[in-house]
This record gives C-alpha cells, sequence and structure tokens, in this order.
C-alpha cells in the first residue's frame, strides 16, 4: 500500500485484499481494492474558498406532480433545504423540467453564488414553480450540463427528481444525453411517489456516477434532498480514476465497483499509456470505497510469481503534464501446487463477490414476478434472501421480507406474497445495488 498527499489535500490510500496463490494453469486473479479518502477540514475550508463546487438542481414539474398536490409542495419544500444547504461560495441554479426545460434561478444562462442574498431570492423564485406539461429528462440534463460547463468549479453536480416516466423523449435521445454528459458531472437520481420507472432512474445516477434512491413519501423529500447536498457539499476532489496496469499477456476482465454500492466500470475504461486504462469513479470526500478487480494472466509453472496489476488512484492533469499519482497498490499472482493456498478463497473477495450476486437475484426474481413467473421469482428471490442472511445484509433483507414470506432464511426457502405493495417492490429494486461491507471480526 502506498499513498501520496500535498499538505491540505485530500489522501488516498489504497489496500488490496487477495489470495494470490493459483495452481498450476490457473490465470484468473481477483482482487478487492479499497480505497480510502482522508480529506479533513483543511481541504473542505480551502475547496470553499475557491467555490470549487458547482450544483444544479433538476426539479419535475410536469402535470403529474400535481397529483396528489402533496409531490409539488414537497418538491418545492426539499429544493428549498437543499439551497439553505449550501456552502457560501458555492455555484448553484434550479430548473424546471416537463417536456422542456426552464431556469427558474438565476436565469439567462448563469449561476449564482450562493450567499445569504442569493439563497432568499432562490427560494423566493420557487414559489413560483407550478406543475403542467410532459416529462423529457434528457432536455433537462442538456440545460445542467451547459450551465454547468460554464463554471470553472472542480466539483460539478446535478440533483435530479422526477415522479413519472420519461415519456416524451425516445430513450435514444435520453441515451445519448447521458452518454455525452458522462465525465462532465455526477449526478444524484431520485423518484417521488410510485408512478416512475426505476430502470430509468437508476440507469441516470449509474450513468453520471451518483446515487439513487426513492422516496415513496413527499413529506420526506426535504430530509433526503438536504442528506444529499450535505454529501455533495463534503466533496474535495473530483474526475478521480482508478487506473490500472497490467504487464504483457495479462488483461483486465472486469472491474466493478462493489462497496458502497455495485457499479460495473468494465465499459467505462479509457486507454491511459502502454498497458494502462482509467475507470472513473467521480468525485470524493471522506470516504472509502471498494472495487473488485479481475485480471486474466498468463499460465506458468509452479513456482513462478507475477506481477498480475498495479492499481493506482489518479488525477489528469493539466494539457501536457502527467496524471498525478494519489495513492497505489499491487495485485499479484504466485503459482502452487499446495491445494489448500491455491483453493481459499479471500474473506473481502467471497463477501463481494455475494453482494453482486445478491444485487443480480434480486433484480432478475422481481423481473420474473413481474412476468408471471412465479418458479423462477421464488428461486431468484429466495436466493437473494439466503445472500443477505448469510452476509448480514439486513437492510435488504428487510425490504426481501415485504415481497416474500421467508420460511427458512439459511436455506433460502420463501414463498411469493399474493399482494406487494408497488412502494415496498420498488424500493428493493432501487436499493438492490446496495451493499454492506465485511463484517469486522
Amino acid at each position: 500500500m502506498a499513498n501520496f498527499a500535498k499538505p491540505s489535500a485530500p489522501r488516498f490510500s489504497v489496500e488490496v485484499y487477495q489470495n494470490e496463490f493459483l495452481p498450476q494453469g490457473g490465470r484468473d486473479v481477483h482482487a478487492i481494492v479499497t480505497v480510502t479518502s482522508t480529506g479533513g477540514a483543511a481541504a473542505t475550508r480551502a475547496a470553499a474558498a475557491r467555490g470549487a463546487a458547482a450544483v444544479v438542481i433538476m426539479v419535475d414539474c410536469s402535470g403529474s406532480m400535481e397529483y396528489p398536490p402533496e409531490k409539488m409542495r414537497g418538491a418545492r419544500e426539499a429544493t428549498a433545504a437543499a439551497v439553505d444547504t449550501l456552502r457560501d461560495g458555492t455555484s448553484f441554479a434550479v430548473i424546471a423540467g416537463t417536456h422542456t426545460a426552464k431556469e427558474v434561478y438565476p436565469g439567462q444562462g448563469r449561476l449564482a453564488v450562493a450567499d445569504p442574498v442569493t439563497r432568499a431570492q432562490a427560494k423566493e423564485a420557487l414559489r413560483g414553480l407550478s406543475s403542467g406539461g410532459g416529462t423529457a429528462i434528457g432536455t433537462w440534463l442538456r440545460l445542467a450540463d451547459g450551465l454547468l460547463r460554464r463554471s470553472p468549479a472542480a466539483i460539478r453536480h446535478g440533483i435530479l427528481l422526477t415522479d413519472g416516466r420519461n415519456e416524451h423523449e425516445d430513450p435514444a435521445q435520453l441515451r445519448a444525453t447521458l452518454d455525452a454528459c458522462a465525465g462532465r458531472f455526477t449526478c444524484d437520481a431520485r423518484g417521488v411517489g410510485t408512478d416512475w420507472e426505476v430502470k430509468e432512474v437508476t440507469g441516470i445516477a449509474s450513468a453520471l456516477l451518483g446515487s439513487a434512491d426513492i422516496v415513496a413519501d413527499p413529506a420526506h423529500l426535504a430530509e433526503d434532498f438536504t442528506r444529499m447536498m450535505e454529501n455533495v457539499m463534503g466533496k474535495e476532489v473530483a474526475d478521480v480514476a482508478l487506473r490500472l496496469w497490467t504487464p504483457v499477456g495479462a488483461e483486465i476482465q472486469y472491474v466493478k465497483q462493489v462497496a458502497p454500492a455495485v457499479q460495473d466500470l468494465t465499459a467505462r475504461r479509457s486507454e491511459a499509456g502502454p498497458r494502462a486504462g482509467d475507470y472513473p469513479t467521480g468525485s470524493w470526500g471522506d470516504e472509502s470505497r471498494e472495487y473488485h478487480v479481475c485480471v486474466r494472466v498468463p499460465s506458468a509453472g509452479v513456482g513462478q510469481e507475477m506481477l498480475a496489476a498495479r492499481a493506482s488512484l489518479v488525477l489528469p492533469g493539466a494539457a501536457g503534464e502527467p496524471a498525478a499519482v494519489l495513492a497505489q497498490g499491487l495485485v499479484r499472482a504466485v503459482w502452487t501446487d499446495d491445494l489448500a493456498a491455491s483453493t481459499a478463497i479471500n474473506p473481502q473477495v467471497a463477501h463481494y463477490t455475494g453482494q453482486a450476486e445478491l444485487a443480480q437475484a434480486i433484480q432478475q426474481g422481481l423481473e420474473a414476478r413481474k412476468l408471471g413467473d412465479v418458479g423462477g421469482a421464488t428461486a431468484k428471490l429466495g436466493r437473494a434472501v439466503q445472500l443477505a442472511s448469510a452476509s448480514g445484509n439486513a437492510d435488504t433483507a428487510k425490504l426481501l421480507a415485504k415481497v416474500v414470506d421467508v420460511v427458512d432464511a439459511a436455506a433460502g426457502t420463501v414463498r411469493l406474497k399474493a399482494k406487494v405493495a408497488d412502494a415496498d417492490e420498488m424500493t428493493l429494486e432501487t436499493r438492490s445495488t446496495q451493499t454492506v461491507r465485511v463484517k469486522k471480526t
């Protein structure tokens, strides 16, 4: 493990957990790479002094937000709470989203700078928010992107709230917009009520490296928006990449974030020089995340060993300058004829492999249930219950218990409930990728 940092800058560290031993002929090396950032108060104060964050809040104002009226009222109150949470010096704007996107505050293609006056002005402007029209989320994101690109801030973030499906825009348009915005800003997405499409909201958050969640009761929106904005205000460094270098003959098979949520980064690789590739991780505050890396190495004989990969956290340099290495760790491969050594599974690798399977089992089980495949749904959700129980993922276990009757958690024996509230099913699906960390012993 190594870490590098300048005074008053966030400090990153990398730890690698793996069983480096392979049987003769073995080729796949699995490792959990734990990345921890400890920024400290000095970095936060420095970021505040630089005005280093820019945030755009996108509020669904389509006609359905008025049914019931509590949704629109909750959205106004939540946005006001988020504005109150902005740190002085933060650039910000508010967008009203329907089948078009409209600047609510400050307008004229600008971002305001948070202080007591602009926060009060923004909250006054929110009083004029009203519902009407359709839903075309791509237009909201494009306007947010245009506003954020005008800011020199290092941390660029969006918060998006919707209550319905993206019915007034072709899915390909939304996908193209997400592809264009990826890497330019991160975005947290929330669905309020139960009439929105889970895959749309989670897809937006996934593409833009943010979080997704359901707020079934509009009365809880203000609390959720405050928590989201506090998290954004805690970010200290942006555009961090996980760089994986492999020697000749070795290839990365996949890279997945596995904590605090499952996020497959494999297809997001960008080449970073000979035998090296960068995988985006977004912006960081004081936090820890874990990544599952699988490397395929050339076959070798007993007694041989090699460096399978070098994992580094890097910040891109200015034009013509090399990237700054924040921390790094090594993934090794050693071939042995000791059966016990080569077949042992590292506890961290085993745990997060199970958490990824848990997320997949929930998603497949709910899809089978929607299709009327009782047997398939029972099998998959039963496996999910078994995995949640074994890993100590109590939050997911509670959500599963609202969809199935658990007969034997350890064995994965369940019965589908005859009636399930929409909010319970959507909450389970939306939060299916949230993981629990390895139990401390």
